[in-house]
């Protein structure tokens, strides 16, 4: 079993580039396998979840080049069934769902797998398809789709469900006639989707409002497109700083889609200098308790940026209160940040961290992405020696983690 061996007290600082964003990237290739002509997509990120979606186009038929951040992608595909063993890699699958149905009317998946952070039920993508037309059967853990009248639909989700947003702006692209969705996700990411389905000629606005408008089209032609960086990724690596007390910039960033994370920096102690396309952290002083910390969709506070901070403020002067508000399991890591001697009181949705004088060095296995990234950062920061297990979690995310950390001063390693 892989594992990082992390020895702590080195400080991180220097500059690094943003890769692109795993929740970008995703339901944009799935939207390429939808277009009449190849396309190309720029500031693609090396990452496990990336390897599993070629892998599933591959088994589709489609053709997929990657090289130096480059994805060519190529728009024939012989067949419209995927395996259990390939969905069950990750929770994104889904989403090629939409785009199969889309272009070619019928698809045949499995319920799809990923990090287990709770229920996530795909009930909502299931509904808004059905008010589409589309005639679904499930069967021995299976979905057999049928969109041969397919249409557009008003569509209201009872939650901004980001995949589901995702999945019905796919699926009404080459639909007949025009689909609203109200309540829809506004993340950064929904308007990345929308960027790159209107390069390719489709005919979607009012992605980032709780609105989305999408008249379908009959085709859709291939585009190069840059994928947007990735705010969770920047996130971890701010965090990585801070809690060393370290200076970093994080270059090819969009500021604006981190305002909620920035602020629990600058209300920690943390200096922060906001540029164009950068933000540079400094922290020199004692780490300061934030009070309250509560996920919510964009624009409020992201779940994906909760246990990388949570591992920052567990040493800091008094305590932080976490609020959970969309996965019910997203407090996997906490008890093993406390092997690490973190004081964390979990209660249903809540955690609250009490800040400590030190972490100690220790062996910790990573539970899920986000929760396995934190360990690192608190690893960085602990005295001694610590082995963070499970890290194939943390590679389906980040690109060159421990190789980016040591070239920003970590002593981390790779270990069979």
């Amino acid at each position: 079993m892989n594992r990082y061996v992390i020895t702590g007290g080195k400080t991180i600082s220097g500059e690094i580039a943003c890769q692109g964003a795993k929740n970008s990237v995703l339901p944009i290739i799935a939207a390429a396998t939808m277009c009449d002509s190849p396309c190309t997509l720029k500031n693609c990120p090396e990452i496990r979840d990336v390897a599993a979606t070629l892998a599933i186009l591959r088994h589709l038929g489609c053709e997929a080049e990657f090289e130096g951040g480059t994805l060519k992608i190529g728009c024939e595909l012989s067949s419209a069934e995927i395996p259990d063993a390939l969905m069950r890699e990750m929770r994104s699958s889904i989403i090629l769902l939409g785009a199969l149905l889309s272009k070619h009317r019928r698809a045949n998946i499995s319920f799809p797998g990923g990090c287990e952070l709770g229920p996530r039920p795909i009930d909502l993508h299931i509904a808004s398809f059905r008010k589409m037309g589309v005639k679904i059967e499930e069967r021995h853990g299976s979905l057999i789709c049928d969109a041969e009248k397919l249409h557009g639909a008003y569509v209201h989700l009872d939650f901004p469900s980001v995949g589901a947003t995702e999945n019905i702006m796919l699926l009404a692209a080459r639909a007949k006639g025009r689909t609203v969705v109200e309540n829809a996700a506004k993340e950064p990411e929904i308007e990345d989707l929308q960027g790159f389905l209107n390069a390719c000629g489709a005919r979607v606005s009012g992605a980032g409002t709780s609105v989305i408008v999408i008249d379908g089209v009959a085709e859709l032609h291939g585009a190069e497109y840059a994928i947007m960086p990735d705010r969770i990724v920047a996130a971890t690596y701010l965090a990585a700083a801070a809690i060393t007390g370290g200076t970093l910039t994080v270059t090819g960033v969009e500021p604006s889609h981190l305002g909620s994370i920035v602020s629990i920096f600058e209300r920690s102690g943390c200096e922060l200098v906001i540029g164009e396309d950068r933000i540079a952290l400094s922290r020199e002083g004692a780490i300061r308790p934030v009070g309250t910390v509560r996920t919510m969709p964009y624009p409020g506070f992201p779940t994906d940026a909760l246990a990388p901070v949570m591992a920052y403020l567990s040493l800091a002067k008094g305590s932080s209160v976490f609020f959970e508000t969309i996965f019910q399991n997203r407090y996997k890591h906490a008890a093993e940040l406390m092997r690490m001697g973190a004081a964390i009181k979990v209660q249903g949705s809540v955690a609250v961290v009490e800040g400590v004088r030190r972490l100690s060095g220790a062996k910790v296995m990573a539970t899920d992405l986000r929760g396995g990234a934190a360990l690192v950062i608190a690893a960085l920061a602990a005295e001694g020696e610590s082995e963070v297990t499970g890290i194939e979690l943390i590679k389906r995310g980040y690109e060159k983690f421990d190789s980016n950390l040591r070239a920003l001063g970590a002593q981390i390693e790779e270990h069979r």
